[in-house]
């Protein structure tokens, strides 16, 4: 396993992550664990998770996982996506985020989390509030390092600009949806955090598996678009076309398209870890493989040729509060 360090922070994490929106839905608590011990024995340290995640059992099945081996694991969770039907059960505000944090710590079995991530930019709570929220949690020692997710270039630099007028502890991290089928990044997130030191996480590195070219023909059984009738949307034609191109370089290659998609990924500047989800403990060892894949400059001109379309538009995916 490769290792890198977290943007500018003192945190290394392992080349790949685990992704776990999965865990307690699409697979269920036994497998879920079999998965969670595949990764750490595969050498992958970094765990993310949420406290929205197949409604708080992601976090509950990963505090079980990992009861004896928590030292063995960088263990990263997020607050701030909508919980509940009242109006203090979303956003990062100091009551909801403390009350998030308590609820994260209680599941993942833990006294502390090393990455505790804003799930979404709140347009209605002051960025001041949250980050002196966040910088209390570290000096309680119930966090250890603090990242944003779903942030637009413009609202990192402002957390970033409060952090150092103010001292507080900045951001080392921002998880954005980034892929082949999704380079929006690129335009102002990418270049930001270079400049500013933030390590990159991206989410969806597969685009819901369109990058695995499983959706050349029906949508298979058990896969997110046959689970999740909202993903379906995200199955348009263009996107389908660019799974079915790289899944033939991949073939001529002598790899799987998953491998070649998160093998182009770790060699993107700013990117420290890539989050990739597994449903079953095999599909960690095919994701390992990826760190194996040795691209030459002719593949790299070619998976830029047919993913730039993606620069542009729309992003894949984007997490906000209504």
């Amino acid at each position: 396993m490769e290792y890198r360090r977290l943007g500018r922070s003192g945190l290394v994490v392992s080349a790949l992550g685990l992704g776990t929106n999965a865990f307690g839905s699409r697979a269920d608590k036994e497998t879920s664990i079999r998965v969670i011990h595949a990764a750490i024995d595969a050498g992958i340290r970094f765990i993310d998770t949420a406290n929205i995640y197949s409604g708080t059992q992601s976090e509950a099945i990963i505090g079980e996982a990992i009861a004896d081996r928590r030292d063995q694991v960088i263990l990263a969770t997020k607050a701030g996506l909508v919980r509940g039907d009242g109006p203090n059960e979303k956003g990062s505000s100091r009551k909801h985020l403390t009350q998030e944090l308590e609820g994260s710590l209680r599941r993942l079995r833990t006294d502390y989390i090393d990455l505790y991530q804003i799930h979404t930019f709140d347009p209605w709570t002051p960025l001041e509030e949250t980050l002196e929220t966040l910088d209390s949690f570290i000096k309680a020692g119930k966090v250890r390092y603090i990242g944003a997710s779903n942030y637009a270039a413009w609202e990192l630099m402002k957390a970033l600009a409060i952090s150092d007028a103010r001292g507080l502890a900045r951001y080392v991290s921002i998880q954005p949806c980034y892929s082949l089928a999704d380079r929006t990044p690129e335009q102002e997130l990418v270049p930001l955090c270079l400049d500013q030191g933030v390590g990159i996480i991206p989410y969806f590195p597969l685009a819901g598996g369109i990058l695995t070219g499983k959706y050349s023909g029906d949508v298979p059984s058990g896969s997110r678009a046959d689970k999740d009738p909202n993903f379906r949307r995200r199955l348009d034609d263009a996107r389908l076309r660019l799974g079915a191109e790289v899944a033939r370089i991949a073939r001529e290659l002598g790899i799987t398209a998953g491998a070649l998609s998160i093998a182009w990924l770790l060699k993107r500047p700013a990117v420290s870890t890539v989050i990739v989800g597994a449903t079953r403990p095999e599909q960690v060892l095919e994701n390992v493989r990826a760190l194996e894949v040795s691209l030459t400059e002719d593949v790299l001109a070619d998976l830029d040729r047919i993913s730039d379309p993606f620069r542009w538009g729309p992003p894949f995916a984007s997490y906000r509060l209504a």
